[in-house]
């Protein structure tokens, strides 16, 4: 079924609104796809907090005017996908984790802001923890440093109790 031009051009003022307030877009080709590896797609992708979009490439093209991705219409050829995070690493992650399942799904570059990035960038960066592996890294060490503090200052009024309770068992 044809897309009426309304359908067209409130396609275009999404997905333009989905590229102004993202961290990190990552274009997909997904040739050869079942609708079944499609959905688990999907899910992967809205499991991880990323954006995945199929769109067409003359639309995806205009929608990217005016971003800080207009670099990347050059690589919109084919069955692209774009998926967004405001996660930099979540959307590599996610389409990393799904390329190494599935051949038919194929990473073929992206940007972060207007840094481009390649199809080896975006595996790499993949390989970075995410925001919430390193939010809870840091709130890891905050609360170590305490604690250990704590076991310090309790240490020597140990020590004081075992040195009298053995000079009493000796006594």
């Amino acid at each position: 079924m044809a897309m009426t031009r309304a359908q067209k051009e409130a396609e275009v003022a999404a997905l333009h609104e989905t590229l102004s307030s993202t961290e990190i877009v990552v274009l997909t080709q997904n040739k050869g796809l079942d609708s079944t590896s499609t959905a688990d797609l999907r899910v992967k992708m809205r499991e991880g907090g990323v954006n995945y979009k199929v769109a067409k490439n003359t639309l995806a093209k205009i929608a990217i005017k005016g971003t800080q991705y207009e670099s990347l219409a050059d690589m919109l050829k084919g069955p692209t996908a774009m998926a967004t995070s405001s996660d930099p690493v979540a959307a590599a992650k996610a389409a990393n984790d799904f390329a190494k399942k599935n051949d038919n799904f194929v990473i073929i570059g992206g940007a972060m802001g207007e840094v481009m990035l390649d199809a080896d960038a975006i595996k790499k960066l993949a390989s970075l923890p995410s925001l919430d592996e390193l939010r809870s890294k840091i709130v890891g060490l905050l609360v170590a440093a305490p604690t250990k503090l704590a076991g310090l200052m309790q240490a020597p009024a140990r020590e004081v109790v075992g040195v009298t309770k053995a000079y009493s068992e000796k006594g």
